[in-house]
């Protein structure tokens, strides 16, 4: 077992998991393992599986409307597995359950930040949008106001949240796989980039969507077998097992009270407005509301999301603990077997010892399987996502004002496909030694100061207009960078200066009030006709919001 979980440097999975956490210090490259061929022979199982489906789904995937939003064929309880999977990454397994292990209810907390945008999304916009848009979020925020500007600003911010998700989820895949698998980091990013053009390229959204599935399935499957053989260890009494984890930590009973999460209350009050409103305008996940068949279904599918990350989020919570006993007071998992150093293969790699530790070296290796094939479905969706900002709204809708064929937007989608997965891996090999957690921390402050802001006052707010939507996207867009960068995450740690002109190290709180005050400041002082004209659409978009009136019919607009 040392063999395959050797000494590693710090893994790039605690920023997948951490989505907007504070950037530590910078990453450095993981030790190539041997080769684990469990591992391998589950993920080839898994390849040749979603390969199966993407070859079925290539029959299917020839309109416009097949390609994007699988046609709208997925049914409530499939789409929300689909999000749970879209969502639940390898590092929700391995980053909170280490963070969990080592500091006790503060990987709770965490959890629920990331938890509260759902609850959003289902009594707020789920049904709207359904009703309102058709392949992506653009076609909410362009409903009634100038289709080319506000696209063209949809389409900006949400493939700056595309690549700085895309970055972190391969750096973390080539890091990951160095690690469990034993294979080079460049091999692995080829593996990924590879398999990700397949995916979209040939099967768009239904095969994406399946994919989605069965890594939601094999996550949910592998961390319940993990939990539940581990619970055996306490006889299945959570008392006992709160007992044997306080009596073992370090931090004994402190391990139910907040610690160093809430240290900064404002960058722990920034940090859980970035996860809450920050998924609620990620494009990936919004996306996947135009895949079923009308509105009753998308709340549906909110509700089974909401369920199936819960679940998890409490099944990593119990892994964690158990962990504290289980793995803690186990000299086989530290480094030169000294108990409380460093674990063998980084602080990570907790949930995979106790994998180990209560189902051996086939639960160890599915685990490992799982996590890489949870990446590959992540990259899946966040490429589609953005192949379909760059072919739906810029080259239809933008460049070619509507008069583009349905032929031709595919053909644009699917080398736009190709091409962000070249970029991913390019930028893979460019960032595998850089810390790169302020990255993945600007894609929900992005998401939740440029997207979110537009596209809630869209479907609610009567005064919006072309001017105060551009005038507030592009502020929360350029003040989300700016803070990230100025923060001590990127000033000080990564470009090397004394003091942090920011001094914080999350935006949301601060970027998104601001995207909404322009937004709602410059709408107001437009006395335009163009303005007059799109405030008086309202009434009509709202009718559509209420009753999908059109929506069944995916109606261009």
């Amino acid at each position: 077992m040392k063999t395959l979980l050797r000494r590693s440097a710090a893994l790039a999975l605690t920023l997948l998991a951490g989505a907007a956490r504070a950037a530590g210090p910078a990453m450095d490259a993981a030790e190539k393992q041997p080769v684990n061929y469990t591992a391998i022979a589950m993920f080839v199982a898994f390849v040749g599986l979603t390969l199966g489906i993407t070859y079925w789904a290539a029959s299917k995937a020839k309109s416009a409307a097949a390609f994007y939003t699988a046609g709208g064929s997925i049914t409530g309880f499939q789409n929300g597995l689909a999000i749970a999977g879209d969502y639940m990454s390898a590092a929700t397994l391995l980053g909170l359950t280490a963070m969990v292990y080592g500091q006790g209810v503060d990987g709770y907390i965490y959890m629920v930040a990331f938890f509260v945008g759902w609850p959003l999304i289902l009594f707020m916009m789920a049904e709207r949008l359904r009703n309102l848009g058709r392949f992506t979020f653009a076609d909410i925020a362009a409903y009634r106001l100038d289709q080319g500007k506000v696209r063209t600003m949809a389409a900006i911010s949400s493939l700056t949240v595309v690549c700085f998700y895309l970055i972190a989820q391969m750096v973390g895949a080539g890091q990951l796989i160095k690690l469990l698998f034993g294979l080079d980091y460049t091999i692995a990013l080829f593996v990924v980039g590879a398999l990700m053009m397949v995916y979209v390229t040939f099967g768009g959204m239904i095969a994406t969507t399946w994919v989605q599935i069965i890594k939601a399935c094999m996550l949910l499957a592998g961390g319940t077998l993990t939990m539940v053989l581990a619970m055996s260890y306490f006889d299945f009494s959570y008392p006992r097992l709160v007992e044997t984890a306080t009596g073992a930590h370090k931090l004994g009973f402190k391990l139910f009270t907040p610690n160093t999460l809430l240290a900064d209350p404002v960058n722990a009050v920034s940090l859980g407005v970035g996860l809450m409103f920050g998924t609620a305008g990620l494009p990936h996940i919004l996306m996947r509301f135009f895949t079923v068949a009308d509105a009753k279904a998308a709340r549906k599918s909110v509700l089974y999301a909401s369920g199936f990350v819960a679940y998890f989020f409490n099944v990593i919570f119990l892994m964690g603990l158990a962990a504290i006993t289980i793995v803690g007071q186990n000299p086989t998992f530290f480094e030169g077997g000294q108990v409380g150093g460093k674990l063998i293969g980084g602080g990570n790699m907790v949930a995979m010892h106790l994998a180990n530790a209560v189902g051996g070296n086939l639960l160890l290796g599915f685990l490992s399987a799982v996590a890489f094939a949870t990446i590959l479905a992540v990259v899946s969706g966040l490429a589609l996502a953005g192949a379909s900002a760059i072919s739906h709204d810029l080259y239809a809708r933008v460049i070619k004002k509507g008069a583009a064929s349905e032929n031709d937007e595919l053909r644009v989608s699917r080398f736009a496909s190709i091409g962000l997965g070249l970029v991913a891996i390019l930028l893979g090999i460019a960032f595998e030694k850089m810390n790169i957690a302020f990255m993945v921390g600007l894609a929900f402050g992005v998401a939740a100061s440029a997207n979110f802001p537009i596209l809630i006052l869209s479907m609610y707010w009567k005064g919006l207009t072309t001017k105060g939507a551009l005038a507030g996207g592009f502020v929360g867009l350029v003040s989300a960078v700016l803070f990230v960068v100025f923060s001590k995450s990127v000033w000080v740690t990564v470009l090397g200066f004394e003091k942090a002109i920011f001094p914080w190290d999350q935006p949301a709180l601060f970027s998104m009030p601001l995207a909404f005050l322009v937004t709602v400041l410059v709408s107001k002082m437009d006395a335009s006709a163009a303005a007059t004209n799109e405030r008086a659409g309202f009434e009509d978009q709202y009718v559509r919001a209420q009753t999908g009136i059109g929506a069944s019919q995916a109606a261009s607009h």
